[in-house]
């Protein structure tokens, strides 16, 4: 059987039955990478302009602080947040996903995640890059090839094509 299909487990498995039971295809790692690799792209096309337009120079600057004042909180912290919330919540991708191919589902039910679910997906990046990207790397000996952020989320990253 080809490991990267995802027969939905028996009703044994209280907390990560899939209510439908139909077969997935789970995305793999080099995709869930490339995707992650355009939408970083796109994420700085939006917001490098932005902070140039506030800041200027003084934003490459060697020595500025971590964070130049509340309108760069705003563009490289909330922005961000804000764009891949509402592509989560409107197409369960983000554009690099949908380029890719590939949707998060809710591990549950085989449906959209919840709002609370993209957002604790969201923060839960941070746990996942903390140790060595350790929680990034996780899909490649995990089963259901979730990341720490899925498991945490009960998501996970399944082909649209």
């Amino acid at each position: 059987m080809n490991n990267n299909i995802y027969a939905a487990p028996n009703a044994e498995i209280q907390d990560l039955e899939l209510q439908n039971q139909q077969n997935y295809e789970l995305a793999g790692f080099w995709r869930r990478f490339a995707a992650s690799i355009v939408d970083g792209i796109l994420i700085i096309l939006v917001t490098l302009p932005l902070s140039y337009l506030f800041f200027g120079g003084a934003f490459f600057a060697d020595t500025k602080p971590f964070i130049l004042g509340p309108m760069d909180f705003v563009i490289n912290y909330i922005l961000p947040f804000v764009i891949i919330i509402a592509f989560w919540k409107m197409k369960s991708a983000t554009p690099g996903k949908m380029l890719l191919g590939i949707k998060i589902i809710n591990a549950n039910n085989d449906g959209q995640p919840s709002t609370g679910q993209f957002i604790g997906r969201y923060f839960a990046y941070i746990l996942s890059a903390v140790v060595l990207m350790l929680g990034y790397l996780w899909m490649l000996w995990d089963k259901r090839k979730q990341t720490w952020h899925d498991k945490l989320a009960r998501t996970l990253v399944v082909r649209t094509r």
